[in-house]
């Protein structure tokens, strides 16, 4: 499988599942209605598990430019794949947000909270404030790129694809599940945990687009942070890292 094909497919069944359980637990008339955090934060955590399953031995397994950006910088992954990368983890987060309009549809028609049509498209904060939203998702993002330095061996395959571990099968994939799985339940709070731009990014650009009935705003003003935060965390990982390992 090529790797951007693996990197787009990998993103689609991560946000299909992640922003599918959302939809399940805030839409009207679900059979998962106010399940609540622990069944979001766990299915996301499997979400993970499974994109990483499919795309890692062919990819990587990114599915997060906030990952791309920080293996580039840590691990010598190629600098001329990144753009690449990025582009079809945006695509699959963009085509699996789509999805799960298509499957909730009738669901979002029945929801008449305009936030509640939005979450499960795009991350929002518990409390609107811009600086300390910035700092969750920097927290939360240096992370998740800290410790995947540490999931990761370069001598497991080229620079190309180095990324998580899946010399044990499917086994490999379990850490990055729990790791993303205790993010979202100690630090999630705040914000939704994004720590990934392409997961905010791609299902934000479809809320615009899609003509769902009363959605309200897609909260432009807000979209920066899970960018920005994101790309600063996995920076400070990156160089973070780099220091304590000389």
């Amino acid at each position: 499988m090529n790797v951007y094909i693996a990197e787009f497919i990998g993103t689609a069944l991560l946000i299909l599942l992640g922003n599918g359980v959302v939809a399940n637990v805030v839409l009207k008339g679900t059979k998962g209605n106010n399940s609540g955090w622990i069944v979001i934060t766990t299915a996301w955590a499997l979400a993970v598990f499974v994109g990483v399953v499919v795309a890692g031995p062919y990819s990587g397994a990114h599915l997060n430019p906030a990952v791309t950006l920080a293996l580039a910088i840590g691990k010598g992954f190629s600098w001329a794949l990144v753009p690449f990368y990025i582009m079809a983890q945006l695509a699959g987060a963009m085509t699996g947000s789509f999805l799960v309009w298509l499957i909730y549809k009738d669901h979002f028609d029945a929801t008449d909270d305009q936030g509640l049509k939005a979450a499960p498209f795009a991350t929002a904060p518990a409390i609107r404030n811009m600086s300390s939203n910035l700092l969750s998702e920097i927290i939360g993002t240096f992370v998740l790129i800290f410790v995947i330095f540490y999931f990761t061996d370069a001598s497991m395959g080229t620079k190309e694809t180095v990324s998580t571990p899946i010399g044990l099968g499917s086994i490999g994939a379990i850490p990055v599940a729990f790791l993303v799985w205790v993010i979202g339940l100690a630090l999630g709070g705040t914000t939704g945990y994004a720590i990934n731009p392409a997961r905010d990014l791609g299902p934000r650009i479809i809320h615009f687009l899609i003509p769902m009935k009363g959605k309200g705003s897609s909260d432009w003003g807000y979209a920066w942070v899970p960018i920005i935060g994101p790309i600063i965390g996995s920076v400070l990982a990156a160089v973070a890292f780099l220091l304590i390992s000389k």
